[in-house]
């Protein structure tokens, strides 16, 4: 598992040397602010540690390669040497600004498992997530689709849509919403709520209105 320990350092370097970044900036800025920096003085500063230090501007990757690809890569930021705006990191463990990989980390993601702020894979999550399998996010379509806004086979959600659909607004075949409650939904929820992700949370929030909905109506 030397490779995995590996990766995780690297995951671990980056987020660092970003908050590092962080706090110099921040330094920065309150010295402009209590008038010890001119305002060409911080310009010049804060040009000198981009350009020194900023993380974001990387292209590293694993010698080591699997099916002609490195075990794992990490690109992001611009680098003018090669012409690019942005990095896109290809590799069996991707992160960058575009990553693309079995496990992929990044701006846009897209791989077998992937994360992003759009992400594409079979199991994906993101600010908007599209997966084969399961999706999560803010907005997420898939197979199974968990977010604010989700739409698939099986949807749980603020707003959902699909052949099975929870939340508090929701439409499809079988349905458990504020306004809707299907005896199909409900037996087809709890029978899966050990292996669906939040349908216990879901089918806690809901049991009002299920309860409300779903109670058998007097003859």
């Amino acid at each position: 598992m030397a490779w995995f320990e590996r990766t995780t350092s690297l995951v671990g370097w980056w987020i660092m040397a970003a908050m590092s970044m962080a706090d110099e900036l921040q330094k920065l800025a309150d010295l402009r602010r209590r008038g010890m920096l001119t305002a060409d003085e911080f310009e010049q500063a804060k040009s000198k540690l981009l350009t020194v230090s900023y993380p974001f501007g990387v292209r590293r990757q694993s010698k080591t390669t699997i099916a002609g690809l490195p075990l794992w890569a990490i690109a992001s930021g611009p680098d003018p040497a090669r012409g690019e705006m942005r990095g896109h990191a290809k590799a069996i463990v991707a992160i960058g600004d575009v990553a693309t990989g079995v496990l992929a980390i990044g701006g846009f993601a897209r791989g077998v498992i992937a994360f992003g702020g759009l992400a594409a894979g079979v199991i994906s999550a993101g600010g908007l997530a599209i997966g084969l399998a399961l999706a999560g996010g803010g907005a997420a379509v898939g197979g199974l689709a968990l977010g604010g806004g989700a739409f698939g086979g099986v949807a749980i959600g603020g707003g959902a849509v699909g052949r099975y659909a929870m939340g508090g607004a929701a439409a499809g075949t079988y349905v458990i919403s504020a306004t809707r409650c299907d005896v199909e939904a409900v037996d087809f929820f709890i029978r899966n709520s050990e292996w669906i992700p939040l349908v216990g949370t879901a089918l806690t929030q809901q049991s009002r209105t299920i309860s409300r909905l779903c109670a058998p109506r007097a003859k």
